[in-house]
């Protein structure tokens, strides 16, 4: 049965580099058309990520330029597929990374669109093609966490965090996490060995005390800011390993001298969209390893907080305002 497929539909379009509260519902913005190789689908459940906004305040490198349809990750049924796609078929369930996922409708590059796990709802999907293999990817291939060392993870309670201490946890590592007060009880109840206040003063005083002077093994920074400052000095000396993938707290630096006389530590930088473009055969083994953290039951369905299309702005300012916990999802 050929599924009638409107001209026009409702989206969120961001018209400035001002942040989400630029950001506007409209309802005429064109259903866009799939070319080559690629698949529209119709939008069950779209993911709100920190690059949103960083998208909205124009700090994301070549990030679009308004007005632009906002969102980039999304989950739905296939309804249509360009020429030469042979798969995903139409009346798939996928979830994949594409431009305008705050929309009722979205194209997706066909080779990337991700199967929706049987039995989960698009919903439950959200995070499985950004937070997840982000923080596998910090962990794993990049971070090279073996059982036995410690991780220091930074804002734990998000839904890259979550992630992390999940699988941190299920490599055998000892998690240490931050979050604020708020958030402790939901990042305990994923495993973390102990759980330190984000806003602690001497975030790194507190990471030595716990590993006996020593420092953490691996250190997953998003936090960025100030914060930065206090994950150099909590890695371990020489051996220690920081993977960074995420500025949320805005611009850190680091010199050649702090390498050399003050912070001997590894620093790696990630970020995932880059990843599975020029490492595709890391990245496939990535999603690999994922599928399997899955089947066995490491990584269950995500309980994202629902808000409306109409609410993106508001649930991008939450997520600012550092208000939220776990994954946020808006739906068409």
């Amino acid at each position: 049965m050929a599924v009638s497929i409107p001209a026009t539909m409702r989206a969120l379009q961001q018209t400035s580099l001002k942040g989400p509260q630029d950001m506007r519902s409209i309802i005429d913005a064109p259903v866009p058309v799939p070319g080559p190789g690629e698949v529209l689908i119709r939008v069950a459940a779209a993911g709100v990520n920190f690059a949103d906004i960083s998208r909205a305040y124009g700090t994301f490198l070549d990030g679009p330029q308004p007005p632009y349809l906002a969102g980039f990750e999304a989950a739905g049924e296939v309804v249509a597929v360009g020429a030469a796609t042979t798969r995903p078929q139409p009346g798939a369930r996928v979830i994949g990374v594409g431009y305008g996922a705050f929309a009722e409708y979205m194209v997706l590059p066909a080779a990337a669109a991700v199967p929706v796990p049987d039995g989960w709802t698009a919903e439950q999907a959200l995070g499985l093609v950004v937070n997840w293999p982000t923080a596998l990817a910090a962990l794993r291939p990049l971070g090279r966490i073996t059982a036995g060392e410690t991780v220091l993870i930074h804002a734990a309670a998000g839904a890259t965090g979550q992630a992390a201490v999940t699988m941190a946890k299920y490599y055998g590592a000892t998690v240490i996490a931050t979050a604020s007060p708020g958030k402790h009880e939901t990042v305990r109840a994923l495993g973390a060995d102990h759980v330190l206040d984000s806003r602690t003063e001497d975030l790194a005083a507190e990471v030595l005390r716990l590993t006996g002077g020593i420092g953490a093994d691996l250190v997953l920074e998003s936090a960025g800011g100030t914060t930065f400052d206090a994950s150099l000095a909590a890695a371990k000396r020489v051996t220690g390993r920081i993977v960074v993938y995420g500025v949320a707290g805005g611009e850190a630096a680091i010199t050649n001298w702090e390498l050399v006389y003050k912070h001997q530590v590894h620093i790696i930088g990630l970020n995932i969209g880059v990843l599975s473009q020029a490492a595709p055969q890391i990245f496939g083994e990535l999603m690999g390893e994922m599928s399997a953290l899955i089947a066995d039951g490491v990584l269950t369905p995500a309980r994202p907080t629902a808000y409306d299309l109409a609410d993106g702005a508001k649930a991008l300012a939450e997520l600012e305002s550092r208000a939220t916990t776990g994954k946020l999802a808006l739906l068409p």
